[in-house]
């Protein structure tokens, strides 16, 4: 199963869609064994939505998206912010952590994301700020992929 990858479908409109609905932009979604993605996925974007599907393999998809649901609205309840919730959810912990990892998917151990349950305020704030930092880096590095127009 660790060998297993999910079918992308890029350039959908499904994850366009769904941004109507949800606290963030969706970029990218992994349901079953489909990855949407509104664009063209580059290989962080990939391995990201591969250890959500390598989740999902673990507890037998339906159990992946309860536990998933239950600890978005644990985030929600704690942080009372959705976008926060969502980045603290113990799944997407786990996939933000490794996903810039190369070979992460065939070193990971089953049911990894269990680590990522125990939360402390340290940590908390070293994500977050880990996480403005990643943003920071992937909208220059945007800036520097896109040719200039003249």
């Amino acid at each position: 199963m660790k060998s297993w990858k999910p079918i992308f479908i890029e350039n959908s409109k499904l994850p366009i869609l769904l941004s109507y609905f949800a606290p963030i932009t969706i970029h990218a979604i992994s349901f079953g064994w489909f990855v949407w993605c509104r664009g063209t996925m580059s290989d962080v974007t990939k391995r990201h939505e591969c250890i959500h599907f390598q989740q999902q393999l673990e507890l037998a998809f339906a159990g992946q998206w309860i536990l998933y649901s239950l600890s978005w609205l644990h985030g929600l309840w704690k942080y009372r912010d959705p976008a926060v919730a969502y980045r603290e959810n113990v799944f997407e912990r786990e996939a933000f952590s490794n996903d810039y990892v190369e070979g992460y998917l065939e070193k990971r151990p089953r049911y990894a994301w269990v680590k990522h349950w125990n939360d402390d305020r340290k940590s908390f704030k070293e994500r977050i700020k880990r996480s403005k930092r990643d943003r920071i880096a992937r909208k220059s590095q945007k800036k520097v992929d896109k040719p200039k127009q003249t």
